[in-house]
Protein backbone atom coordinates (compact mmCIF):
# COMPACT_ATOMS: atom_id res chain seq x y z
CA UNK A 1 0.00 0.00 0.00
CA UNK A 2 0.93 3.40 -0.48
CA UNK A 3 -0.36 7.07 -0.82
CA UNK A 4 -1.82 8.82 -3.52
CA UNK A 5 -3.16 12.05 -3.88
CA UNK A 6 -5.48 14.59 -6.48
CA UNK A 7 -5.71 18.31 -6.75
CA UNK A 8 -8.55 20.50 -7.41
CA UNK A 9 -8.74 24.19 -7.03
CA UNK A 10 -11.03 25.35 -4.38
CA UNK A 11 -12.34 29.33 -4.48
CA UNK A 12 -8.83 30.12 -6.64
CA UNK A 13 -6.70 28.24 -3.87
CA UNK A 14 -5.11 24.35 -4.58
CA UNK A 15 -6.06 21.62 -2.33
CA UNK A 16 -4.14 18.32 -2.14
CA UNK A 17 -6.13 15.17 -0.94
CA UNK A 18 -4.66 12.12 -0.23
CA UNK A 19 -5.89 8.34 -0.02
CA UNK A 20 -4.36 5.57 0.84
CA UNK A 21 -4.11 2.58 -2.09
CA UNK A 22 -2.98 -0.45 -3.19
CA UNK A 23 -2.23 -2.57 -5.85
CA UNK A 24 -5.12 -4.81 -7.14
CA UNK A 25 -5.57 -7.48 -10.49
CA UNK A 26 -8.14 -7.09 -12.20
CA UNK A 27 -8.43 -9.56 -15.18
CA UNK A 28 -5.10 -8.69 -16.93
CA UNK A 29 -4.40 -5.23 -15.86
CA UNK A 30 -3.39 -3.63 -12.10
CA UNK A 31 -5.55 -1.17 -10.75
CA UNK A 32 -5.16 0.65 -7.70
CA UNK A 33 -7.93 0.48 -5.22
CA UNK A 34 -8.33 3.34 -2.86
CA UNK A 35 -8.50 1.70 0.70
CA UNK A 36 -8.83 4.86 2.55
CA UNK A 37 -9.77 8.59 2.05
CA UNK A 38 -7.39 10.71 4.47
CA UNK A 39 -8.05 14.18 2.99
CA UNK A 40 -5.29 16.86 3.70
CA UNK A 41 -2.51 15.62 5.16
CA UNK A 42 0.63 17.46 6.07
CA UNK A 43 3.78 16.21 7.09
CA UNK A 44 2.92 14.25 10.14
CA UNK A 45 -0.13 13.36 8.66
CA UNK A 46 1.38 11.06 5.77
CA UNK A 47 3.55 9.76 8.18
CA UNK A 48 0.94 8.38 10.37
CA UNK A 49 -0.39 7.34 7.61
CA UNK A 50 1.88 5.38 5.85
CA UNK A 51 1.78 4.12 9.61
CA UNK A 52 -1.61 2.77 8.95
CA UNK A 53 -0.54 0.93 5.86
CA UNK A 54 2.01 -0.99 7.98
CA UNK A 55 -0.47 -2.19 10.42
CA UNK A 56 -2.75 -3.35 7.43
CA UNK A 57 -0.61 -5.45 5.42
CA UNK A 58 1.60 -6.55 8.24
CA UNK A 59 4.89 -5.46 7.05
CA UNK A 60 7.27 -2.46 7.29
CA UNK A 61 6.05 0.63 5.61
CA UNK A 62 7.55 1.35 2.15
CA UNK A 63 7.44 5.09 1.41
CA UNK A 64 7.13 6.32 -1.90
CA UNK A 65 9.22 9.31 -2.15
CA UNK A 66 8.21 10.59 -5.31
CA UNK A 67 4.71 10.01 -5.29
CA UNK A 68 3.18 13.54 -3.77
CA UNK A 69 4.90 15.42 -6.52
CA UNK A 70 7.95 16.54 -3.80
CA UNK A 71 10.63 15.01 -5.88
CA UNK A 72 13.43 17.24 -3.89
CA UNK A 73 12.06 16.01 -0.60
CA UNK A 74 14.97 15.71 1.78
CA UNK A 75 14.71 13.89 4.66
CA UNK A 76 17.31 12.05 7.01
CA UNK A 77 18.73 8.91 6.48
CA UNK A 78 20.13 6.25 9.73
CA UNK A 79 23.22 5.33 7.69
CA UNK A 80 23.61 2.21 9.95
CA UNK A 81 20.77 0.52 8.92
CA UNK A 82 20.91 0.98 5.31
CA UNK A 83 21.23 -2.36 3.27
CA UNK A 84 20.44 -4.12 -0.22
CA UNK A 85 17.17 -7.28 -0.06
CA UNK A 86 16.29 -9.30 -3.24
CA UNK A 87 18.84 -9.20 -5.03
CA UNK A 88 17.63 -11.41 -8.54
CA UNK A 89 18.71 -11.98 -12.10
CA UNK A 90 16.92 -9.21 -14.44
CA UNK A 91 18.86 -8.32 -18.23
CA UNK A 92 17.71 -11.59 -19.18
CA UNK A 93 14.17 -12.46 -18.36
CA UNK A 94 14.20 -8.71 -19.59
CA UNK A 95 15.02 -8.95 -22.62
CA UNK A 96 13.13 -12.63 -23.07
CA UNK A 97 10.17 -10.74 -22.21
CA UNK A 98 10.63 -7.99 -25.03
CA UNK A 99 11.64 -10.64 -27.48
CA UNK A 100 7.88 -12.16 -26.91
CA UNK A 101 6.49 -9.45 -27.12
CA UNK A 102 8.75 -8.58 -30.11
CA UNK A 103 7.56 -11.18 -32.03
CA UNK A 104 3.73 -10.46 -31.15
CA UNK A 105 3.57 -13.86 -28.80
CA UNK A 106 2.12 -12.16 -25.88
CA UNK A 107 -0.53 -10.47 -27.79
CA UNK A 108 -1.70 -13.59 -29.54
CA UNK A 109 -1.30 -15.63 -26.60
CA UNK A 110 -3.75 -12.65 -24.96
CA UNK A 111 -5.86 -13.40 -27.87
CA UNK A 112 -5.87 -17.41 -28.16
CA UNK A 113 -6.07 -18.18 -24.10
CA UNK A 114 -8.54 -15.40 -22.82
CA UNK A 115 -9.08 -15.18 -18.75
CA UNK A 116 -11.90 -17.52 -17.54
CA UNK A 117 -12.53 -18.41 -13.82
CA UNK A 118 -8.40 -19.15 -13.15
CA UNK A 119 -6.85 -16.02 -11.14
CA UNK A 120 -3.78 -16.00 -13.19
CA UNK A 121 -4.12 -15.81 -16.72
CA UNK A 122 -2.69 -18.52 -18.85
CA UNK A 123 -0.89 -16.49 -21.38
CA UNK A 124 1.22 -14.95 -18.85
CA UNK A 125 2.21 -18.95 -17.72
CA UNK A 126 3.22 -19.74 -21.33
CA UNK A 127 5.46 -16.89 -20.87
CA UNK A 128 6.67 -18.07 -18.06
CA UNK A 129 7.29 -21.49 -19.66
CA UNK A 130 8.96 -20.04 -22.64
CA UNK A 131 11.46 -17.76 -21.10
CA UNK A 132 12.62 -20.34 -18.22
CA UNK A 133 13.67 -22.43 -21.30
CA UNK A 134 15.41 -19.69 -23.34
CA UNK A 135 17.43 -18.56 -20.36
CA UNK A 136 17.69 -21.69 -18.30
CA UNK A 137 16.35 -24.88 -19.44
CA UNK A 138 15.01 -26.90 -16.54
CA UNK A 139 12.13 -28.99 -15.85
CA UNK A 140 8.79 -27.35 -14.64
CA UNK A 141 9.66 -28.35 -10.98
CA UNK A 142 12.80 -26.62 -11.09
CA UNK A 143 11.26 -23.28 -12.47
CA UNK A 144 8.69 -23.40 -9.42
CA UNK A 145 10.95 -24.01 -6.82
CA UNK A 146 13.98 -22.61 -7.75
CA UNK A 147 14.44 -20.28 -11.24
CA UNK A 148 11.33 -18.17 -10.69
CA UNK A 149 11.94 -17.00 -7.34
CA UNK A 150 15.48 -15.56 -8.89
CA UNK A 151 14.49 -14.00 -11.32
CA UNK A 152 12.76 -10.88 -11.75
CA UNK A 153 9.98 -12.10 -13.66
CA UNK A 154 7.12 -11.63 -10.56
CA UNK A 155 7.95 -7.37 -10.85
CA UNK A 156 7.83 -7.81 -15.20
CA UNK A 157 4.86 -9.95 -15.32
CA UNK A 158 3.43 -8.83 -11.86
CA UNK A 159 2.73 -12.32 -10.85
CA UNK A 160 3.99 -13.39 -7.19
CA UNK A 161 6.39 -16.53 -6.17
CA UNK A 162 3.97 -18.18 -4.65
CA UNK A 163 1.18 -18.08 -7.91
CA UNK A 164 3.82 -20.26 -10.40
CA UNK A 165 3.88 -23.55 -9.01
CA UNK A 166 4.57 -27.13 -11.04
CA UNK A 167 0.71 -27.85 -11.15
CA UNK A 168 -0.20 -24.56 -13.11
CA UNK A 169 2.57 -24.81 -14.97
CA UNK A 170 1.64 -28.27 -16.40
CA UNK A 171 -1.53 -26.39 -16.86
CA UNK A 172 -0.19 -23.61 -18.74
CA UNK A 173 1.50 -26.74 -20.94
CA UNK A 174 -1.71 -28.19 -21.74
CA UNK A 175 -4.01 -24.94 -22.68
CA UNK A 176 0.08 -24.14 -24.94
CA UNK A 177 -0.60 -27.10 -26.98
CA UNK A 178 -4.14 -26.51 -28.02
CA UNK A 179 -2.85 -23.50 -29.99
CA UNK A 180 0.17 -24.86 -32.10
CA UNK A 181 -1.28 -23.98 -35.67
CA UNK A 182 -2.34 -20.64 -34.70
CA UNK A 183 0.62 -20.29 -33.57
CA UNK A 184 3.43 -21.61 -36.20
CA UNK A 185 1.11 -19.69 -38.84
CA UNK A 186 1.52 -15.81 -36.95
CA UNK A 187 5.19 -16.54 -36.38
CA UNK A 188 5.49 -17.38 -40.44
CA UNK A 189 3.54 -13.70 -40.80
CA UNK A 190 5.45 -11.79 -38.10
CA UNK A 191 9.13 -13.17 -38.89
CA UNK A 192 8.68 -12.22 -42.55
CA UNK A 193 7.36 -8.21 -40.91
CA UNK A 194 10.52 -8.00 -38.69
CA UNK A 195 13.39 -9.40 -40.27
CA UNK A 196 12.13 -9.74 -44.25
CA UNK A 197 12.15 -13.20 -44.30
CA UNK A 198 11.40 -15.32 -47.35
CA UNK A 199 9.67 -18.72 -47.14
CA UNK A 200 9.66 -19.22 -50.51
CA UNK A 201 12.54 -22.00 -50.07
CA UNK A 202 11.86 -24.22 -46.92
CA UNK A 203 14.53 -26.68 -45.84
CA UNK A 204 13.51 -29.52 -43.82
CA UNK A 205 15.03 -31.82 -41.80
CA UNK A 206 14.62 -34.76 -39.16
CA UNK A 207 16.39 -36.15 -35.68
CA UNK A 208 15.20 -37.94 -32.58
CA UNK A 209 15.44 -37.06 -28.99
CA UNK A 210 14.86 -39.89 -26.20
CA UNK A 211 12.93 -40.35 -23.52
CA UNK A 212 14.39 -41.56 -19.50
CA UNK A 213 11.76 -44.19 -18.38
CA UNK A 214 9.78 -46.05 -20.13
CA UNK A 215 7.13 -43.64 -21.82
CA UNK A 216 4.59 -46.25 -21.51
CA UNK A 217 1.81 -44.01 -21.69
CA UNK A 218 3.17 -42.50 -25.19
CA UNK A 219 2.30 -44.32 -28.44
CA UNK A 220 4.75 -42.57 -30.09
CA UNK A 221 7.56 -43.55 -27.63
CA UNK A 222 9.41 -46.12 -29.92
CA UNK A 223 13.30 -47.10 -29.96
CA UNK A 224 14.60 -46.64 -33.87
CA UNK A 225 17.87 -45.14 -35.22
CA UNK A 226 18.74 -42.62 -32.36
CA UNK A 227 21.14 -39.46 -33.73
CA UNK A 228 21.71 -39.01 -29.86
CA UNK A 229 23.37 -42.63 -29.52
CA UNK A 230 21.30 -43.74 -27.32
CA UNK A 231 19.69 -47.00 -28.75
CA UNK A 232 18.77 -48.22 -25.60
CA UNK A 233 16.05 -45.57 -24.94
CA UNK A 234 12.60 -45.25 -26.65
CA UNK A 235 12.35 -41.98 -28.93
CA UNK A 236 10.03 -39.31 -31.09
CA UNK A 237 11.33 -38.02 -34.37
CA UNK A 238 11.34 -34.54 -34.52
CA UNK A 239 10.46 -32.90 -38.44
CA UNK A 240 11.15 -29.66 -38.30
CA UNK A 241 10.99 -27.02 -41.43
CA UNK A 242 13.22 -23.87 -41.06
CA UNK A 243 13.45 -20.93 -43.97
CA UNK A 244 16.10 -20.06 -46.34
CA UNK A 245 17.75 -18.06 -43.38
CA UNK A 246 17.06 -20.45 -40.87
CA UNK A 247 14.12 -18.88 -38.92
CA UNK A 248 11.47 -22.12 -37.62
CA UNK A 249 8.51 -22.19 -39.78
CA UNK A 250 7.08 -25.61 -38.35
CA UNK A 251 7.33 -29.05 -36.83
CA UNK A 252 5.74 -32.37 -36.49
CA UNK A 253 6.65 -34.85 -34.13
CA UNK A 254 6.84 -38.99 -35.35
CA UNK A 255 7.18 -42.26 -33.77
CA UNK A 256 10.31 -42.93 -32.64
CA UNK A 257 10.62 -46.09 -34.82
CA UNK A 258 9.50 -43.83 -38.20
CA UNK A 259 12.22 -44.00 -41.10
CA UNK A 260 13.04 -40.39 -42.55
CA UNK A 261 11.51 -40.53 -45.90
CA UNK A 262 8.17 -41.66 -44.65
CA UNK A 263 7.73 -38.30 -43.17
CA UNK A 264 8.33 -35.79 -46.22
CA UNK A 265 4.63 -36.32 -47.79
CA UNK A 266 3.19 -35.27 -44.07
CA UNK A 267 5.11 -32.79 -43.66
CA UNK A 268 5.23 -31.24 -47.23
CA UNK A 269 1.36 -31.46 -47.20
CA UNK A 270 0.85 -30.14 -43.75
CA UNK A 271 3.20 -26.87 -44.58
CA UNK A 272 1.60 -25.84 -47.23
CA UNK A 273 -1.63 -26.01 -45.99
CA UNK A 274 -0.48 -23.78 -43.57
CA UNK A 275 1.36 -21.46 -45.69
CA UNK A 276 0.64 -21.51 -49.72
CA UNK A 277 1.99 -23.96 -51.97
CA UNK A 278 3.07 -20.89 -55.07
CA UNK A 279 5.94 -21.36 -55.98
CA UNK A 280 7.62 -23.35 -52.97
CA UNK A 281 11.21 -24.91 -53.13
CA UNK A 282 12.01 -27.87 -50.68
CA UNK A 283 15.35 -28.81 -49.44
CA UNK A 284 15.90 -32.06 -47.61
CA UNK A 285 19.07 -34.26 -47.33
CA UNK A 286 19.12 -38.29 -48.82
CA UNK A 287 17.29 -39.51 -46.23
CA UNK A 288 14.57 -38.28 -47.78
CA UNK A 289 15.48 -39.69 -51.27
CA UNK A 290 12.84 -42.55 -51.93
CA UNK A 291 11.53 -43.45 -55.42
CA UNK A 292 7.78 -42.91 -53.90
CA UNK A 293 8.85 -39.54 -52.58
CA UNK A 294 10.36 -38.76 -55.82
CA UNK A 295 7.72 -39.79 -57.98
CA UNK A 296 5.28 -38.29 -55.63
CA UNK A 297 6.81 -34.41 -55.76
CA UNK A 298 7.25 -34.99 -59.44
CA UNK A 299 3.79 -35.74 -60.08
CA UNK A 300 2.50 -33.15 -57.81
CA UNK A 301 4.60 -30.37 -59.69
CA UNK A 302 6.49 -29.62 -56.78
CA UNK A 303 10.14 -28.09 -57.29
CA UNK A 304 12.78 -29.73 -55.08
CA UNK A 305 16.43 -30.24 -54.40
CA UNK A 306 17.55 -33.41 -52.67
CA UNK A 307 20.58 -35.21 -51.64
CA UNK A 308 21.21 -38.81 -53.75
CA UNK A 309 22.32 -41.47 -51.75
CA UNK A 310 26.21 -42.36 -52.15
CA UNK A 311 25.51 -45.08 -53.80
CA UNK A 312 23.74 -43.82 -56.80
CA UNK A 313 26.92 -41.77 -57.86
CA UNK A 314 28.22 -44.76 -59.38
CA UNK A 315 25.66 -44.01 -62.18
CA UNK A 316 27.89 -40.58 -63.26
CA UNK A 317 31.32 -42.82 -63.18
CA UNK A 318 32.05 -41.48 -66.55
CA UNK A 319 31.32 -37.39 -66.15
CA UNK A 320 33.48 -37.98 -62.65
CA UNK A 321 36.06 -39.18 -64.65
CA UNK A 322 36.09 -36.40 -67.32
CA UNK A 323 37.88 -33.25 -66.52
CA UNK A 324 35.85 -31.31 -68.53
CA UNK A 325 32.32 -29.59 -67.23
CA UNK A 326 33.73 -28.79 -64.02
CA UNK A 327 33.32 -25.05 -62.76
CA UNK A 328 34.70 -23.76 -59.59
CA UNK A 329 32.45 -22.18 -57.97
CA UNK A 330 34.06 -20.94 -54.60
CA UNK A 331 37.76 -21.76 -52.97
CA UNK A 332 37.68 -26.12 -53.32
CA UNK A 333 34.01 -26.85 -54.57
CA UNK A 334 33.61 -27.55 -57.96
CA UNK A 335 30.24 -28.46 -59.48
CA UNK A 336 29.19 -30.34 -62.77
CA UNK A 337 25.49 -31.01 -64.28
CA UNK A 338 24.21 -33.88 -65.78
CA UNK A 339 21.13 -35.77 -66.60
CA UNK A 340 19.54 -38.57 -64.26
CA UNK A 341 19.00 -41.44 -65.98
CA UNK A 342 15.60 -42.33 -66.88
CA UNK A 343 14.05 -39.47 -64.51
CA UNK A 344 15.40 -36.64 -67.14
CA UNK A 345 16.01 -34.70 -63.35
CA UNK A 346 19.13 -32.22 -63.29
CA UNK A 347 22.10 -34.07 -61.72
CA UNK A 348 24.26 -31.83 -59.33
CA UNK A 349 27.75 -33.60 -59.27
CA UNK A 350 29.96 -31.52 -56.46
CA UNK A 351 33.41 -32.28 -55.76
CA UNK A 352 34.83 -30.94 -52.43
CA UNK A 353 38.68 -30.66 -51.59
CA UNK A 354 38.19 -30.56 -47.57
CA UNK A 355 35.77 -33.40 -47.84
CA UNK A 356 37.97 -35.68 -50.04
CA UNK A 357 40.95 -35.57 -47.23
CA UNK A 358 38.64 -36.21 -44.68
CA UNK A 359 37.02 -39.07 -46.61
CA UNK A 360 40.81 -40.59 -47.84
CA UNK A 361 41.58 -40.40 -43.78
CA UNK A 362 38.58 -42.38 -42.93
CA UNK A 363 39.66 -45.15 -45.53
CA UNK A 364 43.31 -44.69 -44.56
CA UNK A 365 42.33 -45.38 -40.55
CA UNK A 366 39.85 -48.21 -41.33
CA UNK A 367 42.01 -49.78 -43.53
CA UNK A 368 44.78 -49.76 -41.02
CA UNK A 369 42.61 -51.09 -38.52
CA UNK A 370 41.61 -54.25 -40.23
CA UNK A 371 45.23 -54.89 -41.51
CA UNK A 372 46.54 -54.94 -38.03
CA UNK A 373 43.55 -57.00 -37.16
CA UNK A 374 44.35 -59.40 -39.87
CA UNK A 375 47.89 -60.03 -39.15
CA UNK A 376 47.03 -60.43 -35.27
CA UNK A 377 44.78 -63.00 -36.36
CA UNK A 378 46.92 -64.61 -38.85
CA UNK A 379 49.66 -64.28 -36.42
CA UNK A 380 47.40 -66.37 -34.23
CA UNK A 381 46.63 -69.35 -36.64
CA UNK A 382 49.90 -69.57 -38.15
CA UNK A 383 50.60 -70.40 -34.10
CA UNK A 384 48.40 -72.69 -33.10
CA UNK A 385 49.22 -75.85 -31.93
CA UNK A 386 46.10 -77.58 -32.41
CA UNK A 387 42.83 -77.13 -34.97
CA UNK A 388 40.53 -74.30 -35.38
CA UNK A 389 37.26 -74.20 -36.48
CA UNK A 390 36.86 -71.80 -39.28
CA UNK A 391 33.48 -71.19 -38.85
CA UNK A 392 34.58 -68.97 -36.05
CA UNK A 393 37.05 -67.64 -37.35
CA UNK A 394 34.66 -66.47 -39.85
CA UNK A 395 32.81 -65.25 -37.55
CA UNK A 396 35.79 -63.21 -36.36
CA UNK A 397 36.21 -61.84 -39.34
CA UNK A 398 33.24 -60.67 -40.20
CA UNK A 399 32.98 -58.37 -36.61
CA UNK A 400 36.37 -56.92 -38.01
CA UNK A 401 34.69 -56.17 -41.22
CA UNK A 402 31.39 -54.76 -39.38
CA UNK A 403 33.48 -52.64 -36.96
CA UNK A 404 35.31 -51.03 -39.63
CA UNK A 405 32.78 -50.92 -42.73
CA UNK A 406 33.82 -47.82 -44.91
CA UNK A 407 37.20 -50.22 -45.50
CA UNK A 408 36.01 -53.70 -45.94
CA UNK A 409 34.87 -53.54 -49.45
CA UNK A 410 39.14 -53.25 -49.88
CA UNK A 411 39.83 -56.76 -48.53
CA UNK A 412 39.44 -60.09 -49.52
CA UNK A 413 39.36 -62.45 -47.68
CA UNK A 414 39.71 -66.25 -47.38
CA UNK A 415 40.12 -69.14 -45.46
CA UNK A 416 42.42 -71.69 -46.85
CA UNK A 417 43.01 -75.34 -46.12
CA UNK A 418 46.29 -76.08 -45.75
CA UNK A 419 48.91 -78.30 -44.27
CA UNK A 420 49.49 -76.83 -40.43
CA UNK A 421 48.24 -77.65 -37.16
CA UNK A 422 45.57 -75.28 -37.42
CA UNK A 423 44.31 -76.78 -40.96
CA UNK A 424 44.37 -73.72 -42.41
CA UNK A 425 45.34 -69.75 -43.53
CA UNK A 426 44.46 -66.73 -43.74
CA UNK A 427 44.50 -65.82 -47.43
CA UNK A 428 44.14 -61.82 -47.43
CA UNK A 429 44.10 -59.96 -51.06
CA UNK A 430 43.53 -56.07 -51.70
CA UNK A 431 40.65 -55.07 -54.08
CA UNK A 432 41.79 -52.33 -56.79
CA UNK A 433 38.79 -51.89 -57.97
CA UNK A 434 38.01 -50.56 -54.57
CA UNK A 435 41.11 -48.27 -54.99
CA UNK A 436 40.54 -47.22 -58.10
CA UNK A 437 36.75 -46.13 -57.23
CA UNK A 438 37.91 -44.38 -54.39
CA UNK A 439 40.56 -42.72 -56.08
CA UNK A 440 37.11 -41.32 -58.09
CA UNK A 441 34.67 -40.75 -55.63
CA UNK A 442 36.20 -39.43 -52.17
CA UNK A 443 35.23 -35.66 -51.86
CA UNK A 444 32.04 -36.19 -54.03
CA UNK A 445 28.30 -36.34 -54.07
CA UNK A 446 25.50 -35.79 -55.85
CA UNK A 447 22.07 -33.63 -55.79
CA UNK A 448 19.28 -34.15 -57.74
CA UNK A 449 15.96 -31.76 -58.80
CA UNK A 450 14.13 -30.79 -60.92
CA UNK A 451 14.63 -26.87 -61.09
CA UNK A 452 15.45 -26.20 -64.37
CA UNK A 453 16.10 -21.97 -64.35
CA UNK A 454 18.84 -22.18 -61.64
CA UNK A 455 22.52 -21.94 -61.98
CA UNK A 456 24.65 -24.92 -60.99
CA UNK A 457 25.78 -22.47 -58.02
CA UNK A 458 22.38 -21.38 -56.87
CA UNK A 459 21.25 -24.99 -56.93
CA UNK A 460 24.61 -26.19 -54.82
CA UNK A 461 24.04 -23.28 -52.32
CA UNK A 462 20.56 -23.12 -51.98
CA UNK A 463 21.17 -27.20 -50.66
CA UNK A 464 24.29 -25.66 -48.64
CA UNK A 465 21.94 -23.83 -46.85
CA UNK A 466 20.66 -27.43 -45.10
CA UNK A 467 23.01 -27.07 -42.26
CA UNK A 468 20.63 -24.09 -41.14
CA UNK A 469 18.00 -27.02 -40.19
CA UNK A 470 20.73 -28.44 -38.51
CA UNK A 471 22.30 -25.96 -36.75
CA UNK A 472 18.56 -25.43 -35.60
CA UNK A 473 18.67 -29.00 -33.95
CA UNK A 474 21.70 -28.44 -32.52
CA UNK A 475 20.54 -25.68 -30.46
CA UNK A 476 17.44 -27.00 -29.31
CA UNK A 477 19.37 -29.93 -28.22
CA UNK A 478 22.19 -28.32 -26.71
CA UNK A 479 21.61 -24.87 -25.71
CA UNK A 480 17.29 -25.35 -24.52
CA UNK A 481 18.16 -28.92 -23.86
CA UNK A 482 14.70 -30.83 -25.71
CA UNK A 483 16.50 -33.66 -24.35
CA UNK A 484 15.80 -35.64 -22.84
CA UNK A 485 12.52 -35.88 -22.52
CA UNK A 486 11.08 -36.45 -19.00
CA UNK A 487 7.63 -36.05 -19.10
CA UNK A 488 5.47 -39.73 -19.71
CA UNK A 489 2.19 -38.30 -20.86
CA UNK A 490 1.94 -38.08 -24.93
CA UNK A 491 0.30 -34.52 -24.29
CA UNK A 492 2.98 -33.40 -22.06
CA UNK A 493 5.50 -34.70 -24.43
CA UNK A 494 4.36 -32.64 -27.38
CA UNK A 495 3.74 -29.40 -25.31
CA UNK A 496 7.20 -29.58 -23.83
CA UNK A 497 8.47 -30.14 -27.69
CA UNK A 498 6.35 -26.94 -28.68
CA UNK A 499 7.97 -24.70 -25.74
CA UNK A 500 11.19 -25.78 -26.97
CA UNK A 501 10.73 -24.60 -30.40
CA UNK A 502 9.12 -21.16 -29.30
CA UNK A 503 11.85 -20.77 -27.37
CA UNK A 504 14.13 -21.02 -30.22
CA UNK A 505 11.90 -19.05 -31.55
CA UNK A 506 13.34 -16.24 -29.88
CA UNK A 507 16.76 -17.51 -29.74
CA UNK A 508 16.84 -16.71 -33.49
CA UNK A 509 15.42 -13.40 -33.23
CA UNK A 510 17.80 -12.82 -31.00
CA UNK A 511 20.63 -13.76 -33.26
CA UNK A 512 19.15 -11.76 -36.29
CA UNK A 513 19.05 -9.00 -33.98
CA UNK A 514 22.69 -9.41 -33.02
CA UNK A 515 23.72 -10.16 -36.64
CA UNK A 516 21.98 -6.52 -37.47
CA UNK A 517 23.67 -4.55 -35.25
CA UNK A 518 27.14 -5.87 -35.87
CA UNK A 519 27.34 -8.38 -32.69
CA UNK A 520 27.87 -11.89 -34.01
CA UNK A 521 25.68 -14.63 -33.74
CA UNK A 522 26.04 -15.96 -30.14
CA UNK A 523 22.72 -15.53 -28.17
CA UNK A 524 24.02 -17.30 -25.29
CA UNK A 525 26.93 -15.17 -24.88
CA UNK A 526 24.58 -12.11 -24.66
CA UNK A 527 21.96 -13.73 -22.25
CA UNK A 528 24.70 -14.65 -20.31
CA UNK A 529 26.49 -10.82 -19.94
CA UNK A 530 22.60 -9.81 -19.30
CA UNK A 531 21.75 -12.09 -16.80
CA UNK A 532 24.61 -10.35 -14.68
CA UNK A 533 22.40 -7.13 -14.36
CA UNK A 534 20.19 -7.83 -11.33
CA UNK A 535 17.56 -5.52 -9.56
CA UNK A 536 17.64 -4.79 -6.12
CA UNK A 537 15.78 -3.76 -3.39
CA UNK A 538 17.46 -0.90 -1.61
CA UNK A 539 16.24 -0.34 2.10
CA UNK A 540 17.03 3.65 3.44
CA UNK A 541 15.54 3.63 6.71
CA UNK A 542 14.80 7.45 7.73
CA UNK A 543 13.88 8.54 10.96
CA UNK A 544 10.77 10.28 9.82
CA UNK A 545 9.31 8.45 6.78
CA UNK A 546 9.83 4.58 7.80
CA UNK A 547 12.00 2.47 5.51
CA UNK A 548 12.11 3.43 2.06
CA UNK A 549 12.44 1.02 -0.17
CA UNK A 550 13.73 1.52 -4.01
CA UNK A 551 13.24 -1.12 -5.84
CA UNK A 552 16.35 -0.58 -8.36
CA UNK A 553 18.25 -1.91 -11.71
CA UNK A 554 22.30 -2.51 -11.31
CA UNK A 555 23.85 0.10 -13.61
CA UNK A 556 25.73 -1.90 -16.41
CA UNK A 557 29.19 -2.01 -16.57
CA UNK A 558 31.06 -0.82 -19.75
CA UNK A 559 30.65 -3.74 -21.38
CA UNK A 560 26.59 -4.27 -21.15
CA UNK A 561 26.51 -0.91 -21.49
CA UNK A 562 27.75 -1.14 -25.10
CA UNK A 563 26.09 -4.17 -25.66
CA UNK A 564 22.63 -2.62 -24.29
CA UNK A 565 23.55 0.18 -27.01
CA UNK A 566 24.38 -1.21 -29.90
CA UNK A 567 21.09 -3.73 -29.40
CA UNK A 568 19.25 -0.45 -28.75
CA UNK A 569 18.07 -1.70 -25.31
CA UNK A 570 17.31 0.98 -22.90
CA UNK A 571 16.73 -0.90 -19.60
CA UNK A 572 14.58 1.08 -16.61
CA UNK A 573 16.29 3.28 -13.48
CA UNK A 574 13.54 1.78 -11.41
CA UNK A 575 11.35 -0.43 -10.93
CA UNK A 576 7.39 0.10 -10.10
CA UNK A 577 5.28 -3.29 -9.74
CA UNK A 578 1.92 -1.08 -11.25
CA UNK A 579 3.50 0.66 -14.26
CA UNK A 580 6.26 -1.37 -15.95
CA UNK A 581 7.33 -0.05 -19.19
CA UNK A 582 8.79 -3.11 -21.63
CA UNK A 583 9.77 -2.45 -25.51
CA UNK A 584 6.66 -3.03 -27.55
CA UNK A 585 8.41 -3.99 -30.07
CA UNK A 586 11.78 -4.92 -31.83
CA UNK A 587 14.39 -2.68 -33.06
CA UNK A 588 14.05 -2.52 -36.45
Amino acid sequence: MYLRHTIRKKDGKAHRYWRLVRSVRVGRRVIQQTVAQLGELDEEGRVEARALARRLIGGPGQAQLFDDGSADLIVPIRLKGICIERSRQFGDVYLALALWRGVGLEELCERLLPIGKESIAWAKMAAVLVAARFCEPSSELHIAEDWYRRTALSDLLQLGDEEVNKDRLYRGLDHLLAHKVDLEAHLSQRCGELFAVQNEVLLYDVTSTYFEGLAEANPQARRGYSRDHRPDCKQVCIALVVTFDGFPLGYEVFAGNTHDSRTLQTIVATMEARHGMLGRVWITDRGMASTDNLTWLRQTGRRYIIGAPKAQLRQFAAELAMPEGWRAIRDGIEVKLARWPKTGETAILCRSADRRIKEQAMHDKFSYRIAAALAKLAARIDSSSKRLSAAQINRQIGRILQRNQRSAARFQITVQAADCPAGFRLHVEHDQAFDDWAALSEGAYVLRTNIADWSDEQLWRAYIQLTQAEAAFRIQKDELRVRPIWHQRADRVQAHILVCFLAFVLWKSLEMWQQRSGLGNSPRTVLEELARIQSHDVILPTTTHGDIRLRCIAQPDAAQAALLDRLGIVLPKRLRTDDLDLPSALPA
